[in-house]
């Protein structure tokens, strides 16, 4: 997450800034023409800047004579009683070329707001000269393709409170002019500059609040003099992550600092889960290190915490209690990809504010907690990869905004009854019960029910995510980003692996089970579907024609069952399909030719002996002719963005927590 989301937060935050009331006083001739040989010196090229909402900012702006006052133009602001330009926000704004030391720019020396964010600066070292802004307070440079050493004159700028370097190809001063360094900064961002160390210059800081060194190289254990300074601060936000850290050169089974979000995921971190600071702590993220041991009890004084990520460790034990009820506001909890075992706490209370839970990928028995009911805008439930034995717990159904229901490779059994009334399910898209032990017929009424998978809805892309919230020291200034969901589906030996799910997403798995009878002849008002597996079950019967009705669908796996009859000719209307199996069955007849059918192998038909054709071996007589062949450069309306990766590799996003535009572009 990263640069597009967090470059519309930054404008969010300079944006009163930039259009509020302009004064009375117009802006001085040497500013204007320090502006205009600056933007001289570059060109606007659209490729300069990634930000899907950037534009020529200084296309804008009026070079006439007689209406020179550039206090009016994009971008600027000026003092309302001096006229001079105290600020100018040039982010995403397709500027190329270079900056050197007689750049013009550093003659504007009113500035106290310089936003060059999102631009290409052809790997310009930043000048020396930039000294002369004595006056500055805030500067993002971030994703501008600036390049070399920081310059010991940037950090000597007394008034120097925010500084957004990231996301460029930086190289940090050395230890000797440690104390002539700015003492007043308050947020560093220094995000993916390719960092093999802690900068010195944030040994003496007395300010610091919000600290980005994530998506670096910094490898070892975090140095105490760092450790100190978040202990007598405490700070707003703290980002260590995806980098190479092991430790903190002290025991810290218990995190003394005042931390509100913390994010040290993406590391080498061992040993003991750290306790965070309970009356702090809204965001504590340790993800996808070696962490070992158990959840402390004092998780649950953690009673404001937002989101908890504790996933892809080596941690063991069950489940705390409090874990559904510690925190009301608590919208996403992670805990997949370790070893927990014993039941799912029956603790989820009323009022809860959950809109994610993933439990997958650990050791949990018993039944799925009906105290799950109570969290009503539960979006995303993951609870596969588990040993949880129960029927199929419909009472889900009941909850409105339910979107994912993961419930895989458990020991789910049993019939799946039919609702009652389709007020059930609503809003789910996704829905994976595959490697179970269900019987009985396909649940036909609930396909009738599932509206969300009835809409195609290609024109509105959206992803499943949900901010991360929290009390913050510098609204305007920091963004917390969102928890983009993250799903691996299983389809034909492989595993699809979605980094992130989209509105675009929506796929029925029911494969590997005991399920028997016919295909039900509803699946095919699901329109919207784009992956349908139900290989390996004892279905019977045609393939329905109807099928042909699912116009966006990409995968359609109906291998290893007892299916008879002909493939219906309809299914070579699906210019979409890029997935189709129907090996291992009873089926007969020539295989459709044309379009998508085309590029299907024999695999694909293999284990069928009366199936005849093309790409089989076996021809068809004269009285079992294959139609027509289309045209072979037909195209899928909607390729495939699927990544393969082998079964069993553990796939999962963490929660990303970024500090904004004037933090981070990746």
């Amino acid at each position: 997450m990263h640069l597009v989301s967090s470059l519309l937060i930054f404008h969010l935050a300079i944006a009163h800034f930039t259009s509020s009331v302009q004064p009375h006083a117009l802006c001085h001739d040497q500013d204007r023409s320090a502006l205009l040989k600056f933007i001289e010196s570059l060109t606007i090229n659209r490729n300069a800047s990634r930000n899907p909402l950037s534009y020529p900012k200084v296309a804008s702006w009026n070079q006439d004579e007689q209406n020179s006052d550039c206090c009016s133009w994009d971008g600027i602001k000026c003092d309302e009683d001096t006229g001079h330009v105290i600020s100018l926000n040039l982010s995403s704004s397709w500027l190329y070329g270079s900056i050197n030391s007689s750049s013009s720019l550093f003659q504007l020396v009113h500035l106290e707001w310089l936003a060059l964010a999102d631009n290409h600066f052809n790997f310009s070292v930043i000048p020396s000269e930039i000294v002369n802004l004595s006056r500055l307070t805030r500067l993002s440079l971030s994703g501008s393709f600036f390049a070399g050493q920081i310059p010991a004159e940037l950090l000597e700028l007394s008034s120097l409170e925010v500084l957004v370097l990231s996301s460029n190809k930086l190289s940090l001063l050395t230890e000797a002019t440690v104390n002539t360094y700015s003492k007043n900064i308050n947020v560093i961002g220094l995000r993916s500059c390719n960092l093999t160390e802690f900068p010195h210059f944030l040994y003496n800081q007395k300010f610091l609040d919000s600290v980005d060194l994530s998506s670096n190289r910094i490898a070892g254990q975090v140095p105490g003099w760092f450790l100190n300074n978040v202990l007598v601060q405490g700070f707003d936000y703290l980002n260590l992550s995806h980098n190479l850290l092991t430790g903190f050169g002290q025991d810290l089974s218990v995190l003394s600092w005042a931390v509100t979000t913390l994010d040290l995921s993406f590391n080498k971190l061992r040993g003991p889960l750290p306790n965070p600071v309970p009356a702090f702590t809204s965001s504590y993220l340790v993800s996808n290190n070696q962490l070992t041991g158990e959840i402390p009890p004092s998780i649950c004084s953690l009673n404001g915490l937002y989101a908890l990520d504790l996933s892809y460790n080596n941690l063991s034990g069950m489940l705390p209690g409090c874990l559904g009820n510690s925190s009301v506001q608590l919208w996403v909890l992670k805990l997949q990809g370790n070893k927990f075992h014993g039941f799912i706490p029956e603790t989820f209370s009323k009022g809860t504010n959950l809109r994610m839970i993933d439990f997958s990928g650990n050791l949990l028995q018993g039944r799925v907690p009906k105290s799950l009911a109570n969290c009503i805008k539960l979006k995303f439930l993951n609870l596969g990869d588990n040993q949880i034995t129960d029927f199929f717990p419909s009472w889900l159904g009941t909850l409105p905004e339910l979107e994912v229901l993961i419930l895989k490779s458990n020991n789910f059994h049993g019939v799946i009854e039919e609702p009652k009334a389709c007020f059930e399910f609503v809003k789910l898209r996704i829905i994976d019960l595959s490697h179970n032990r269900f019987a009985g017929n396909l649940p036909s009424k609930h396909f009738e029910c599932w509206i969300a998978m009835k809409d195609v809805n290609v024109n509105n892309l959206t992803y499943l995510q949900d901010p991360l919230l929290g009390p913050v020291r510098y609204p305007a200034l920091t963004y917390y980003g969102s928890s983009y969901y993250s799903l691996t589906l299983s389809n034909k030996g492989t595993e699809l692996e979605y980094e992130k799910l989209s509105n675009l997403i929506t796929a029925i798995i029911l494969s590997n089970n005991s399920f028997v009878g016919e295909i039900p002849t509803s699946i095919a008002n699901l329109k919207g579907l784009r992956t349908l597996n139900l290989s390996n079950n004892n279905l019977q019967g045609h393939i329905p024609p109807t099928l042909g009705n699912l116009i966006v669908l990409e995968s359609l796996d109906l291998s290893n069952n007892k299916l008879s009859g002909q493939i219906p000719q309809q299914l070579g209307e699906l210019t979409t399909l890029e997935v189709f199996d129907v090996s291992d069955n009873l089926l007969t007849g020539p295989i459709p030719r044309g379009k998508q059918f085309n590029t299907f192998g024999k695999g694909s038909f293999d284990g069928n002996p009366g199936l005849c054709g093309q790409p089989l071996s076996k021809k068809c007589d004269n009285s079992a002719t294959s139609p027509p062949e289309e045209d072979p450069h037909s195209e899928s309306l909607f390729a495939f963005g699927w990544k393969t990766v082998l079964i069993g590799y553990a796939s999962g996003t963490v929660i990303g927590v970024v500090l904004g535009h004037i933090f981070s572009t990746r």
